[in-house]
């Protein structure tokens, strides 16, 4: 009897029941049991890729490596996201900066272009703080094609198609 306690114990312990103390939302995350499948999910992961933090569905959060039912509840929560620095400050209440710092590689805050803050801006990748700096600094822009023919300029191998993937879409 009290190996039987025990062992219903451990369960509940380790599948987190009783462990948080605000209501949760349902989120149902895929089975990556296999390393093999984890894997394969994460190939298409890139600059270009990345997921959106306020288009993404809770499916694509659970094939982000390394997230767990628990973050994927935390990165919907918390949506619409308006700067990668919220982000990273409503993450940073659960886990520490090197993690939200990996899952920067699969995620990002899209960008407006006349509103955005300088690290929201450098999550294109290639542009540079000081790039990011003068982009803010040729404030405020007619439309995103303005912008992004100044992202061109300023950050010279960017291209116009590669930068509008991290533009609010309008």
């Amino acid at each position: 009897m009290i190996l039987y306690s025990f062992i219903i114990a451990f369960v509940l312990v380790v599948s987190g029941c009783g462990t948080e103390d605000a209501p949760q939302k349902n989120v149902s995350v895929p089975d990556t049991s296999s390393e093999a499948e984890a894997v394969q999910d994460t190939l298409n992961f890139g600059p270009i890729n990345k997921l959106d933090l306020n288009e993404a569905s809770l499916e694509d959060f659970g094939r982000v490596p390394g997230s767990t039912p628990k973050m994927v509840r935390e990165f919907d929560e918390y949506r619409p996201y308006i700067s990668i620095t919220q982000f990273r400050r409503e993450m940073a209440k659960y886990i520490e900066d090197d993690v939200i710092a990996a899952y920067e590689n699969y995620l990002y805050v899209p960008v407006d272009y006349n509103e955005s803050d300088l690290a929201t801006i450098m999550q294109i990748s290639g542009v540079s703080e000081a790039m990011a700096q003068s982009l803010m600094d040729g404030r405020p822009y007619a439309s995103s094609d303005a912008f992004l023919a100044q992202v061109t300029e300023v950050a010279g191998g960017i291209s116009e198609q590669f930068a509008r993937h991290y533009l609010i879409q309008e």
